[in-house]
């Protein structure tokens, strides 16, 4: 699954970056081309000026030298006796025209003007020779000048002039803006763009206001060619935010993409944790069973043993023994009926079905009262609990007999988990409009791993041989639903090796 959901994001990663590619592809092709399209227009739009008026300058034409080519083509139909006969001229003229034309301050240029005439004669005749020839009995002619030998001579001509022609006196801005604006909206590309002309990558004085020029991101294509079809002059243009555009005509596939993709991403994660979740709560439950296992094997041994014992008839008479046999099968049937009860207690808390009234007391009692349930057991293994009572007003809204069950818990946790003599110390406070509760222990700690979790439901930390404290992981979490139930905070500040402090914060009421 995992490879696979990487295959799908790379594959996507993939189809993405291909897109973009294509956009920027198709970006550069139609930018390339407006900028041709405007250094072709710029260029033909000077020479088609200057053209016009060397059409209108027949006075200023002064030929300089001339050359007459001449085609000359019989053809005799021998059907008809008919003789077909074409005669064509073209004249070429140089001529030199002054410097008013450019302004350039040069003395004349040097122009060809070009012209034709042909004749077709049809001649009627029945002799062998040309002197059986009459005059022709057709006679076609025709003459003018061949425009586009003539523009194609006067574009090297004005070309060769023209390069040595400042390039601001050339063009303008204003011609490039508009024309490049024109010919981009007509390809889609309506965003803001800065633009220069470079003659031998140095800045000319046409440029617009805000172009900086990066070889990496900037457009060019060459403008203004000469006679030998070279030049210095490059048209650069770059676009301030081409990266967005180019993004925005795949964002919609791109945000489309992300957004399935997250959406298996998460379903996957919620899949795996919650298999890693059930794994856990597996293991917690086994450990569950196998703690409820020994917690209860106990006593049933020794309400077998005690009943054994009882069955012995050199005991079964002795009034005495049979008494204490009781008491210890008494004292293990509550044992067991108070883990049986723990179990349920937080069953009935997870369905909110434990029914918690509470009343005005104070919370110092209440400490007392549990004091007198594990004082016996902390004589017996020779400890001891002492007591610091400071709080001047501790009167708070609890249900009596569950929050004894809670300081009782604690004080059990904190017996169990001294390994010497229990060293126990109990603490009240006043902080603000809250009282504090704080039970504090000597014993062997925790790690802050543990520290965070051992409200949880079944959480036990693990020591190598988990029994070897007796518990099921639920006091903790009964003591935590218990001081919520109550409006109030628990927590826990541990050491490993050094003890752990237990904190209750309770809202006092007046």
């Amino acid at each position: 699954m995992s490879l696979s959901l990487i295959g799908i994001i790379a594959i996507q990663a993939y189809y993405i970056n291909d897109s973009v590619n294509n956009e920027k592809e198709r970006f550069k092709f139609n930018v390339i081309k407006a900028l041709n399209y405007v250094s072709n227009t710029i260029e033909e739009n000077e020479s088609e000026q200057y053209f016009s008026k060397f059409l209108g300058l027949d006075s200023e034409k002064k030929a300089d030298e001339d050359a007459v080519s001449q085609l000359l083509i019989y053809q005799k139909n021998n059907s008809t006796k008919e003789m077909f006969v074409y005669r064509g001229d073209v004249l070429e003229e140089n001529y030199k025209l002054t410097s008013s034309l450019f302004d350039i301050g040069l003395d004349s240029i040097d122009i060809k003007n070009i012209t034709t005439k042909s004749t077709t004669e049809i001649y009627s005749g029945n002799g062998d020779s040309d002197k059986d020839i009459k005059s022709p009995i057709s006679k076609i002619i025709r003459s003018g000048s061949i425009d586009e030998a003539q523009r194609l001579s006067f574009e090297r001509g004005f070309k060769e002039m023209r390069k040595t022609y400042p390039i601001h006196k050339r063009v303008s801005e204003n011609e490039i803006k508009k024309l490049l604006t024109e010919k981009l909206k007509k390809d889609d590309i309506d965003i803001d763009f800065e633009f220069a002309i470079y003659s031998n990558n140095l800045a000319t004085k046409v440029k617009s206001d805000n172009f900086e020029y990066d070889p990496n991101s900037s457009f060019k294509v060459p403008i203004f060619y000469d006679e030998n079809n070279q030049t210095p002059y490059r048209l650069h243009v770059n676009f301030p935010d081409d990266r967005k555009f180019i993004l925005s005509g795949v964002i919609g596939m791109i945000l489309l993409s992300i957004t399935f993709t997250s959406i298996i991403i998460l379903a996957y994660s919620s899949a795996l944790f919650q298999l890693v979740k059930q794994r856990k709560i597996s293991e917690i439950k086994t450990d569950f069973i196998n703690n409820m296992t020994h917690e209860f094997k106990t006593p049933i041994a020794t309400i077998n043993l005690a009943i054994d014992s009882i069955k012995n008839p050199k005991i079964i008479d002795d009034k005495e023994k049979v008494l204490r046999y009781l008491g210890m099968i008494k004292e293990e049937n509550k044992r067991m009926h108070a883990q049986v009860e723990n179990v349920l207690r937080i069953s009935k808390l997870e369905k909110n079905e434990l029914n918690i009234s509470k009343d005005r007391v104070d919370l110092h009692d209440l400490v007392e009262d549990a004091l007198t349930h594990v004082e016996l057991i902390v004589e017996d293994r020779q400890g001891y609990i002492k007591t610091f009572l400071d709080a001047e007003t501790s009167s708070v809204l609890a249900n009596e007999t569950h929050f004894t069950n809670v300081i009782v818990n604690i004080l059990d946790n904190a017996i169990k988990y001294s390994p010497e003599a229990p060293k126990i110390e109990v603490y009240t406070e006043n902080a603000g409009t809250n009282i504090l509760l704080k039970i504090k222990d000597y014993g062997s700690g925790m790690s802050k791993a543990a520290a965070k979790r051992v409200f949880e439901k079944f959480y036990r930390e693990h020591t190598g041989n988990i029994h070897n404290v007796k518990g099921h992981g639920l006091g903790l979490a009964y003591v935590k639903r218990i001081v919520e139930d109550h409006q109030g905070h628990v927590s826990v500040e541990s050491e490993k090796d050094k003890g752990s402090t237990f904190i209750i914060k309770l809202p006092l009421i007046s």
